[in-house]
């Protein structure tokens, strides 16, 4: 039986959502799961629907939620569907929802430079989200983050001081995945825009992260 997966797609226009939950609909599809996009947070309050899924992709920067779509979302979550995504959409929402950034495991506060080129470093190569990977390159923003310590860091990045001289050598996590309650949290720090995802090694890590999330 396929796997059914939920893109909730919206909020904040410059991180393309929508173009975004057309890639990741699309290669959800090539590996065989049944893909439904919507475009409201209200699918949240539908407790039989969001109880019966696999995964939830969120792709919705910044914005508001309401206590109930809220509980919704993290309920579901904790039951045991799976939830994964990336900078675009699930680690810059919900800002003033702490308890959402729990369940994340992390949450956006800077991009010192704007668009900069820097490297990902391959941190944990025996894990199957990131083996056979190697580090490479991005050209796009550099994500500092606040990050919960109990993650399980797959690949990070190293900060310079041309931007910001007293973050200079820190050790910033891109990738990790974690739990919440029953379920897998997969979260990948990469993906300002879509473009960014034909980095090969960007792409592939996110395929993989939701796969890994998936119930």
């Amino acid at each position: 039986m396929a796997k059914s997966a939920l893109i909730v797609a919206g909020g904040w226009e410059g991180h393309e959502p929508r173009q975004c939950a057309d890639l990741f609909a699309g290669v959800l599809r090539g590996d065989g799961y049944e893909v439904a996009v919507e475009e409201t947070l209200d699918v949240y309050l539908d407790a039989g629907r969001m109880g019966g899924l696999d995964l939830v992709v969120p792709i919705w920067t910044m914005g508001t939620i309401t206590p109930e779509q809220e509980a919704g979302l993290l309920g579901a979550v904790k039951g045991g569907v799976g939830v994964a995504g990336w900078h675009g959409g699930m680690g810059d929402a919900f800002r003033a929802n702490p308890e959402y950034q729990f369940m994340v495991g992390g949450q956006w506060v800077a991009h010192p430079g704007n668009i900069i080129d820097y490297t990902v470093q391959i941190t944990a190569p025996d894990d199957p989200i990131t083996a056979g990977l190697s580090d490479f390159a991005m050209h796009s923003e550099q994500y500092y983050l606040h990050v919960d310590p109990s993650n399980e860091v797959l690949a990070t990045t190293t900060f310079g001081g041309e931007h910001a001289s007293w973050i200079t050598g820190t050790v910033m996590p891109v990738a990790w995945k974690r739990r919440w309650g029953a379920g897998r949290v997969f979260y990948c720090a990469l993906g300002h825009v879509a473009a960014d995802f034909e980095v090969p090694e960007a792409r592939e890590i996110v395929r993989r992260g939701m796969r890994w999330a998936t119930r």
